[in-house]
């Protein structure tokens, strides 16, 4: 009865205060609706929201450009929340929201993560950093109170759009915060990682995200819902080959998809497709900012940084990383994941100490925020760190070695290779009809709890190698890459390698959940980095090569960067596997294009991790000291 009360009186001031914010909004700002002309005559819908003092005070502008809709639509209809949060609306900000080219009500055609166009000789030539470039020229001459100051920001692919406002930026742009932008939808984000397909995530939001949409609508269009079934594992197995998608749903209509099944390779398509190498002389101040637990756009944030970092900015370039998920930082208080604890209303300081904080200065001539170059939650230890560089300067790259034994340890086997010995290698079957789940849960959509979910489930599995170091004896802190490099072999000629970095905790640890109080967190498996390789590309994302049978091969890939403390009286492990389903599609096991492969095609193979001498496997990881 306490639980369902808490739940209730929780919900009731939830209400309570959106109910104040949006009665706020409307006693404080005017909203007007526009068709915003850009250079080849195409017209973009946006939405401002301008305060209604305007007449006493100028205000900066605080810009969002988005393919989900600037919904609702009609002046008299009013978001119940504007800005990154309602910080902005009560601090005083003109917030404006468009509809991205070809999306909802917007003129034009849509292009996924549309190429960058360096040098524009017409005024055909357009692309994001074009269009944005138009929106602020429009907004800053034709919008009442504007103090001639603009910041960009968003999340997901609009944090992309943000991430290009900064690209040959409008001189009115000042600041700009990609939040988990996508950076490359083929390396890392969203669609893929490493190569490998991310099937489930890919499949529910293409459904909806790549329909056709042959006129400025305010409705989008619903995903795929007949599923016929609440169990994903059941659904994705019986659904068969990549190929099936299009023969027996979307019947070749849907554009994206389409584009993602044409181009299996890292090829030019994906090339001209990720803004990382366009991100020189960036002049606005940037805030990158993501999550520990995102489930879609880790990699982005952490690339984006990372590319206006070695182009050495002209303006400061900044990196917020939180015990999120995907967005979590504009949500709720952050102060829990699942059966995880942070100690702290995460999201609730950020919003204001730092977001709020950045732009202001930027934007508004308040005081210096003093903000780090890098301000990092590091999990485990549930604290944040104030960082002028990252990964921090007092960090050691040392190797978890996977030892004969089963055991981890920061220090190599002592078998020596020596001529006619055999390396040690411990063997598994993987079996397509038979993949590892990517969760212990009956559920249809991939959701975000598998990024903070107990391992436990999949430990137990023969096809799922298992590596634990001893009880901790002292703390042991990573920030910064974490990376696998593997020496495998199989009987195959392709092959998929999971690993998966955990947090064991001791079998006393107390039972603190705070979405279950009897829930056991004694012995409780945290998943802190997990990734997945496709062998093919082990030498080359552009050109893959096929695995030589039973050959020892050297497989190395980024696990993306990690904070966190692996506490005294923990033990760290390490999960490897062939399979993580369905979140990444099935691997056939042979070489193949695997998104025209046939059922023929997949095949049961034995693989083999290496576990001594000069090929003793290992996950990179720099160590605090």
């Amino acid at each position: 009865m306490l639980l369902f009360f808490l739940i209730g009186n929780s919900a009731t001031a939830q209400r309570s205060k959106i109910n104040e914010d949006s009665l706020y909004i409307r006693e404080h700002y005017t909203k007007i609706e526009r068709q915003i002309p850009m250079r080849d005559g195409i017209k973009l819908f946006t939405s401002i929201y301008i305060p209604k003092d305007i007449s006493s005070k100028k205000y900066p502008v605080i810009l969002n450009r988005t393919p989900y809709s600037v919904a609702p639509y009609g002046e008299n209809l009013y978001k119940t929340v504007i800005g990154p949060s309602m910080h902005f609306a009560r601090d005083g900000y003109i917030v404006v929201y468009q509809d991205v080219r070809g999306k909802y009500m917007s003129e034009g055609e849509f292009e996924a993560y549309r190429p960058f166009i360096p040098v524009k000789k017409t005024k055909a030539d357009i692309d994001e950093s074009s269009d944005t470039y138009d929106t602020i020229e429009w907004i800053i001459k034709n919008v009442d109170g504007n103090s001639g100051r603009v910041g960009s920001w968003g999340i997901s692919a609009p944090g992309y759009y943000a991430t290009m406002s900064a690209v040959d930026a409008h001189p009115a742009l000042k600041a700009a915060s990609p939040q988990a932008p996508v950076s490359d939808w083929f390396m890392g984000d969203d669609r893929h990682h490493n190569g490998a397909f991310f099937l489930m995530g890919t499949f529910s939001f293409i459904s909806s995200y790549g329909a056709p949409r042959p006129v400025p609508t305010t409705k989008g269009t619903p995903g795929f819902s007949a599923y016929g079934t609440p169990d994903s594992y059941e659904f994705y197995k019986n659904l068969g080959p990549l190929k099936n998608v299009n023969e027996k749903i979307f019947k070749g209509e849907n554009r994206i998809w389409n584009q993602l099944m044409e181009h299996e390779v890292y090829d030019d398509f994906w090339k001209a497709r990720t803004p990382v190498p366009h991100l020189k002389n960036i002049k606005p101040a940037v805030m990158v900012v993501g999550g520990w637990f995102d489930q879609e756009d880790l990699y982005g944030p952490l690339k984006a940084y990372q590319g206006i970092e070695t182009s050495n900015p002209k303006s400061p370039n900044l990196l917020v990383m939180g015990p999120w998920i995907h967005g979590g930082w504009a949500r709720g208080t952050g102060e829990s994941l699942g059966n995880i604890r942070f100690g702290a209303q995460t999201s609730v300081f950020y919003q204001k100490d730092i977001e709020l904080a950045f732009f202001n200065q930027y934007l508004k001539d308040q005081k210096d925020a003093a903000l780090p170059k890098a301000y990092i939650f590091e999990t485990g230890a549930n604290e944040w760190r104030k960082y002028d560089q990252w990964p921090p300067e007092n960090t050691v790259e040392k190797k978890l070695y996977l030892h004969p034994d089963g055991t981890l340890s920061f220090s190599p086997t002592m078998t020596i290779m020596q001529v006619g010995v055999k390396p040690s290698f411990h063997e598994y079957t993987s079996d397509p009809a038979k993949p590892v789940p990517y969760t212990s849960e009956i559920r249809i959509i991939r959701g975000s709890d598998f990024m903070y979910e107990d391992q436990r489930f999949a430990s137990t599995r023969p096809d799922v190698l298992v590596y634990e170091s001893e009880v901790l004896t002292e703390d042991v802190t990573i920030s910064g890459n974490v990376f696998a490099d593997l020496f495998v072999s199989t009987t195959g000629t392709d092959a998929d390698f999971v690993v998966k970095l955990i947090d064991v905790y001791p079998g006393d640890a107390p039972n603190d959940s705070p979405v279950n109080p009897n829930m056991k967190m004694g012995g409780f498996q945290l998943l802190v980095r997990g990734e997945v390789m496709r062998a093919k590309f082990r030498k080359s994302f552009s050109k893959p090569v096929a695995m030589v049978p039973n050959k020892i091969e050297n497989v190395k890939f980024d696990m993306q960067d990690a904070a966190h403390r692996f506490k005294k009286g923990h033990k760290i492990m390490v999960q490897v596997q062939s399979s993580w389903f369905p979140l990444v599609d099935r691997n056939p096991q042979k070489f193949v294009n695997i998104y025209k492969a046939s059922e023929q095609d997949f095949q049961v193979a034995k693989h083999r991790i290496y576990t001594s001498g000069t090929s003793s496997s290992y996950v990179g990881v720099r160590v605090v000291e």
